[in-house]
């Protein structure tokens, strides 16, 4: 006896003489899985402020070297500081950050099982102008001013301000660039990990916590580095655990030093620069920033016949108030 089956791989291409299958209704689920990194630590670690040109500027400051020398008796004052003259001026460029986006008429009319229309892809726009300025931010691209010639106006990343030597373009004076001993280029151990938050101390006094935005690589090796050191394992941190949980810690979150609390959390993977295998930022979230000309928003366009179209659009910079408050990790 023939049955009537789901599928027939000899049925015709004509839309008759295919069976009950023709009348079949599609399962299609209304969720919508989204397969990429959205997390952006590093632009929710910024404060938020103003810009008000193209180029932001802001300064910075240093005290005098402390001295323990006395004064005799009856001396007078004659010689004078000046307080300020120390001060230099940092600054960057203000970037354009857009994307677009367009949706055909028919499109925008028909019902989806996932929302396909303009008001999804607006949406969906913004999500990836967020990712994007969080890979502006995270990465080693130097600022530029716009030269009607094709180079726009680009900011500094965090890459480009934590650096020894000068950088390129309106370099950071040296008194205030980012000490050696604060920038780890090589295998991190326990001992290496808290000389670079001690460098930090040194420059900023302060035991705030400091976040550690760490790469897939180098969360493993901050979660192992506690456990053992090189392949001999001579060095060992022991701990126990109650084994009614059923459960074994491998993860560090909080490596609490001399100096302060380093927060450790992941980056994006999409969003940091693949120069280094090994790659984090130090940073203390007191003297950073992204500052915007043009507040996040979104545009629609006139519709030429095509469908709804627009974008959604941003205009700021980073601030790195001032270098020395921050560390990097990059081998």
């Amino acid at each position: 006896m023939a049955i009537s089956t789901t599928y027939n791989p000899n049925a015709p291409a004509a839309t008759t003489g295919q069976g009950t299958s023709v009348g079949n209704r599609e399962d299609l689920s209304n969720e919508l899985a989204m397969l990429a990194p959205e997390e952006t630590p590093l632009l929710s670690l910024c404060g938020k402020g103003k810009a008000s040109s193209t180029f932001y500027e802001w300064t910075a400051d240093k005290l005098d070297s402390v001295t323990t020398a006395g004064i005799s008796e009856g001396d007078d004052v004659s010689s004078f500081d000046d307080k300020f003259a120390s001060r230099a001026r940092l600054g960057s460029y203000c970037q354009i950050f857009r994307k677009p986006w367009l949706v055909s008429t028919l499109q925008d009319a028909v019902t989806t099982a996932a929302p396909a229309n303009s008001a999804a892809a607006e949406a969906k726009a913004i999500r990836e102008l967020k990712r994007n300025i969080e890979a502006t931010i995270c990465s080693d691209n130097e600022m530029s001013a716009e030269n009607g010639a094709g180079t726009p106006y680009a900011t500094r990343g965090f890459g480009k301000w934590v650096q020894v030597a000068a950088q390129a373009t309106n370099p950071v004076p040296a008194d205030y660039r980012t000490p050696t001993a604060s920038i780890l280029t090589s295998t991190v151990t326990d001992a290496t990990l808290s000389t670079g938050l001690g460098s930090i101390f040194s420059k900023t006094g302060e035991m705030q916590n400091l976040t550690l935005i760490a790469n897939v690589a180098l969360r493993r090796v901050i979660s192992a580095l506690t456990r053992y050191e090189g392949t001999a394992r001579t060095s060992a941190y022991t701990v126990n655990q109650d084994a009614t949980t059923k459960k074994v810690t491998l993860s560090v979150t909080l490596f609490e030093s001399d100096f302060g609390v380093l927060n450790i959390v992941n980056a994006n993977p999409d969003c940091m620069p693949t120069a280094s295998t090994n790659l984090g930022y130090i940073v203390n979230p007191k003297y950073i920033g992204f500052h915007t000309l043009i507040p996040m928003g979104s545009q629609r366009l006139e519709n030429q016949g095509g469908g709804a179209r627009g974008f959604v659009e941003a205009v700021g910079t980073f601030v790195c108030k001032h270098p020395q408050a921050h560390g990097k990790i990059a081998y």
